[in-house]
């Protein structure tokens, strides 16, 4: 058996979310949704979640719910300025 270290003082402990969305894709997303990805099975969802979250099994949760992928909390991307006619 390991022995699982808490993460330090100060240091973020990312869980990350797995399952597939209701198109049947694999989905791998941080809870608050700061990062994510598609992934084309399980196995590279998890590779990536790893990858994310400073190699923390503890820190990956796999739903039986569906998963979605929303970008909705990600800032807005400054507007684009028009050109008048001259």
């Amino acid at each position: 058996m390991s022995i699982v270290e808490p993460p330090l003082r100060g240091e973020q402990l990312n869980v990350v979310l797995i399952g597939r969305d209701n198109r049947g894709r694999w989905i791998a997303r941080e809870q608050h949704g700061r990062f994510g990805g598609l992934f084309v099975s399980r196995e590279h969802a998890v590779k990536y979640a790893l990858f994310e979250n400073g190699r923390r099994r503890e820190a990956i949760i796999e739903l039986a719910t569906e998963v979605e992928l929303a970008f909705d909390t990600m800032p807005t991307a400054a507007p684009v300025l028009q050109r008048r006619a001259a």
